[in-house]
């Protein structure tokens, strides 16, 4: 049944895999070469596990075995193999059979049967599961639609591999075995088991680094000084509990002691006689792949890179770079770096700087992860700066620099963070992201339970910075953004922007709306604030300007009774420095006037996002960001009601924990994913009123106002998001014969084209596709010459449109290429007359006759596919304000009901749909359609990847598609929606 190219060894089926407890394996195609490693293999296999497989006892294959799981065709026999350190650790095998369960020997069998086997020392660690999902995606590309499995009764792990994986399945019991059939094809439930995986096991490999119980530092010089004896230094001075080793091959002896750090010292990793969970390295590059090797063969679980001489030096880099990552992926381990800062955990109990940062940053509620280490440091000094030591508003939990991120990146702190009670706001700076589909739906998912706010760098350059070999993501920076918007991510420009909304979102609750009331003793700077809150798009109440002289006491009452007015959702508190009665400032007005907004904000009950802005007042800025002692914790001046005595929330909604007595954000296993919540958002505290909360404090009103607003979009999305709509179902959408289309279409194109490039289609062909989706195309006849169109005319009736359709015309209303109207014969020769000589001859303008349409707002509407991004719905109107402004939406496919309603209001050409100066409003609702449609037709068939429809015109009652534009391509190998795997770059 197999072809001769089918048999050739698929390179593609190669993955590296995170693994439930963290760790890495390989997995691949098992090949004639491996008969040797089969063997041994199989020879440390228990005798039970080995009874489980054959159903009897079999001590030792065969070499007619060893020949029959070693050679395969690629299509009917398949054999894989989990892999670490070279060598197996599990196999899993299928033959093609027939429907009696023989050998498959007639074209058409699509069932197979799979078994297999896992060495027991790596049993538990969901190895079959990882084989299961890879054996499955490669029996579907080899037309293979059911597994069947047989088992004993006994061997319940096996079975439960099965029936866990989610997948329709069929049980039934007969001669004393377990016989399995399952469908193949991914469900729901298949999907959401494959991502629950994905999530743990990533996770546990990220906390496996950040909560090592041991940290080797390699490259540890002997004298004072370096790199390595920075990083030694900074770990020891962090408080870390575990133990410490410092290795250098040039040291005197094993087992001495390294003065005055007085930890033990070593010539090598392999001599350190207890195991290593985290190896730091700060040696040259040359010396890396040994001290890898090292690390590997001792068992270390993970490495820091702090060595440069990689990607961002050159091509030479980038291939020891990759070399560097399959490497360590080969004995199991993850990777931090090349060329990276390290990575900091504030958990009480783990108290781990493992990197160049000389000062422990205070523990508190916010994840950081960067890419580069300039901005790392920045990040670090800025929070410092904003509130330093424990508990205070400027905290951290845990803090990651990956340098060029070979292995480790953002999308595997995104995992962490998910379910991580140590944070609750992630902040990520990203100059490149290189598996956008995958950051875009772990955002989303963790953006639904706390927020995630991204600075990006390297915007407008098109390409990766140095050191980071990522696929190129063709599509605007305008396009990610809009998506980012759409995953809940809060995207910021600047260092500064990203301090600011971290901050703020880590300290306050989310604001229920929009409306903002204003007070201070500055009328100039309440007008500011005022101003700024308009221009983010807020409702600012009118401001409540207190005397210039007025005391704490004053802002206390002001403030607690903005908090109770129900017409507001947040409040801004403006303060400039008061003098007292003997012309001179008051010595505490800081402290004072922090202690009586902290009383005012702890009493509001529903608890509501305070901010302040303030002008000279450092003092107050930085009271309001530390935590206040336990024995002198903010009171309420006068009689206003103490906060320490607030009742419990009735509903028995637990107060969030603070940052001392949360637990460490890298202890134990990570916690199954939590659900998105169903009550109100908050990225703080939204159950009972704190006693002491920090408030965020800023020099400026616009840094404020646009922090507070970005709070509120964010609420705004999560309010949304607990009803993201839905993809409808179309009686009138013909799926399969649409695929069938396509697939002919291909098989054409590709006698003549290389169609695993996008193809454009023939217009007749690219019509008859979208009206299997129930999007007509208006007819367009060739008008090669007057008595043509003319006769055209009269098969559509008058009135018609007569347009050019040459390439530097298309779409150029402007350049009077389209003349609308023609209500007879004379009027449409004229106008063929007019267009031939004022713009060139009909065979460089290529005219069509179409028929009118009402008149409405002429619209385009786009679907594309980035290898990288995936697949995109775009929305403008067209003309100037899609090509010359950019006024364009943009939503990841496929879009919901609740996507394309957005999308279509979200444009700032909008009104123009909605009755703008009193005209009237257009077919919306056809329009929203017509976006669903189009993305079903791409989301159905990954061969359609591109779509562009222009000018759709919109009409008050239905709307008309003039023209159309489809490509089709051969969809890759693997997408997001195949088996896991780790990214290689």
């Amino acid at each position: 049944m197999q072809s001769p190219s089918d048999s050739v060894y698929p390179a593609h089926w190669e993955a590296d895999v995170v693994l439930r407890d963290g760790g890495t394996a390989r997995i691949r195609p098992i090949t004639p070469d491996d008969a040797q490693r089969l063997v041994s293999f199989y020879e440390q296999v228990s005798d039970e596990s080995k009874y489980y497989r054959f159903f009897a006892p079999y001590p030792r294959l065969s070499d007619r075995d060893v020949h029959r799981f070693t050679h395969h065709d690629y299509v009917d026999r398949v054999g894989l193999a989990a892999t670490v350190g070279g060598e197996f650790i599990a196999t899993v095998r299928y033959d093609r059979i027939d429907e009696r369960g023989r050998p498959a020997k007639e074209p058409g069998a699509d069932q197979a049967e799979v078994a297999f086997l896992v060495q027991d020392a790596h049993q538990g660690r969901g190895v079959a599961s990882a084989l299961l999902e890879h054996v499955a995606a490669v029996a579907r590309e080899r037309g293979i639609r059911r597994f069947a499995a047989e088992v004993l009764p006994a061997n319940t792990k096996m079975i439960k591999v099965f029936t866990d994986a989610g997948y329709t399945q069929q049980r039934s019991f007969e001669d004393g075995v377990v016989r399995l059939v399952f469908d193949l094809e991914p469900t729901e439930q298949s999907m959401a088991v494959m991502r629950g995986r994905e999530q743990r096991a990533e996770a546990r490999s990220v906390q496996r680094l950040l909560a090592p119980g041991s940290v080797a530092v390699i490259g540890t010089g002997r004298a004072p000084g370096g790199v390595g004896r920075s990083v030694l230094r900074n770990l020891l001075d962090s408080g870390y509990p575990g133990r410490v080793y410092a290795v250098n091959h040039a040291f005197p002896g094993s087992g001495a002691r390294l003065d005055p750090e007085g930890v033990p010292g070593h010539r090598s990793v392999s001599e350190i006689p207890e195991p290593v969970d985290l190896a730091v390295l700060a040696v040259p590059a040359a010396q890396v792949p040994d001290v890898v090797r090292e690390c590997g063969e001792h068992g270390v679980r993970g490495l820091v890179i702090l060595s440069s001489g990689y990607a961002e030096s050159g091509p030479e880099g980038r291939d020891r770079q990759r070399a560097l990552l399959r490497q360590a992926r080969s004995y199991g381990m993850r990777l931090i770096g090349p060329n990276a800062f390290g990575l900091i955990n504030t958990a009480a109990d783990v108290r781990l700087n493992a990197s160049l940062a000389p000062q422990m940053p205070g523990a508190g509620r916010i994840g950081l992860f960067t890419q580069s280490g300039a901005i790392g440091i920045a990040l670090l000094s800025g929070l410092h700066r904003r509130g330093p030591g424990d508990g205070s508003i400027a905290g951290i939990s845990t803090f990651l620099s990956a340098g060029n991120r070979a292995d480790l990146s953002g999308n595997d702190l995104l995992q962490y963070w998910y379910d991580d009670p140590a944070t609750d706001v992630a902040i990520l700076y990203l100059e490149s992201i290189g598996d956008p589909r995958k950051f875009m739906r772990l955002a989303r998912r963790t953006a639904a339970v706390k927020p995630v706010v991204v600075a990006k760098g390297a915007r407008h350059t098109g390409t990766a910075p140095l050191g980071h070999t990522v696929p190129t993501v063709r599509i605007p920076d305008s396009t990610v953004s809009a998506l980012m918007r759409q995953a809940g991510v809060i995207r910021v420009d600047t260092v500064t922007e990203l301090i600011d909304a971290g901050l703020l979102l880590a300290s306050q609750p989310l604001p229920n709306g929009p409306r903002v009331a204003i007070l201070g003793n500055s009328e100039s700077l309440a007008l500011l604030t005022y101003d700024a809150c308009l221009t983010e798009g807020l409702r600012p109440l009118r401001p409540h300007v207190l005397a210039a002289a007025a005391t704490p006491e004053d802002f206390h009452t002001a403030l607690a009774a903005a908090l109770a007015n129900g017409l507001c959702d947040a409040v801004v508190v403006t303060a400039i420095p008061w003098v007292g009665e003997e012309g001179v400032a008051s010595p505490g007005e800081g402290a004072d006037l922090a202690a009586a907004l902290r009383a005012a904000a702890s009493s509001a009950t529903p608890a509501k996002p305070v901010t302040v802005v303030h002008l000279a007042m450092d003092a107050l800025a930085d009271a309001l960001a530390a935590p206040p002692p336990p024995e002198s914790a903010p009171q309420p001046p006068h009689n206003a009601p103490q906060p320490h005595n607030a009742p419990p929330p009735s509903d028995g909604t637990p107060a969030r924990p603070n940052a001392s007595t949360a637990p460490g954000g890298a202890t134990g296993a990570p916690q199954a994913p939590a659900p998105p919540p169903t009550g109100p958002p908050g990225g703080a505290s939204t159950g009972a009123p704190s006693a002491a909360p920090l408030v965020p404090a800023f020099p400026a009103a616009e840094r404020a106002v646009r922090s507070l607003a970005q709070a509120v979009r964010y609420a705004k999305w999560r309010k949304d998001a607990t009803d993201p709509g839905r993809v409808p179902e179309y009686e009138d959408i013909e799926e399969a014969a649409a695929g069938a289309d396509i697939d002919r279409l291909l098989d054409e194109l590709a006698r003549h084209a290389d169609i695993t490039r996008s193809v454009p289609l023939p217009a007749g062909d690219a019509h008859a596709l979208l009206a299997r989706y129930g999007i007509p195309v208006r007819p367009a006849h060739p008008a090669p010459d007057p008595d043509t169109a003319v006769r055209a005319a009269a098969r559509l009736g008058y009135p018609v449109a007569l347009k050019t359709t040459a390439p530097h015309l298309r779409h150029r209303p402007d350049l009077g290429g389209v003349r609308l109207d023609l209500t007879g014969e004379a009027e449409l020769r004229r106008a063929y007359a007019e267009l031939t000589d004022f713009l060139g001859k009909p065979e460089e303008l290529r005219p069509v006759v179409q028929p009118m349409v009402p008149r409405g707002v002429d619209t385009v509407v786009r679907a594309a596919i980035d290898p990288a991004a995936g697949a995109v719905l775009s929305f403008g109107l067209a003309g100037a304000p899609s090509q010359l402004l950019g006024d364009m939406a943009h939503r990841l496919i496929p879009a919901t009901d609740r996507d394309v309603a957005e999308q279509i209001r979200s444009i700032r050409t909008a009104p123009l749909l909605f009755g703008w100066r009193g005209s009237q409003p257009v077919d919306t609702a056809a329009l929203e359609d017509l976006l669903l449609r189009v993305s079903r037709l791409v989301d159905d068939h990954p061969e359609v990847v591109g779509v562009d429809l222009e000018p759709v015109v919109v009409a008050p009652h239905g709307l008309a598609v003039l023209d159309a534009t489809v490509r089709l391509a051969r969809p890759p190998a693997t997408t997001d929606l195949g088996p896991r795997r780790m990214s290689a770059y």
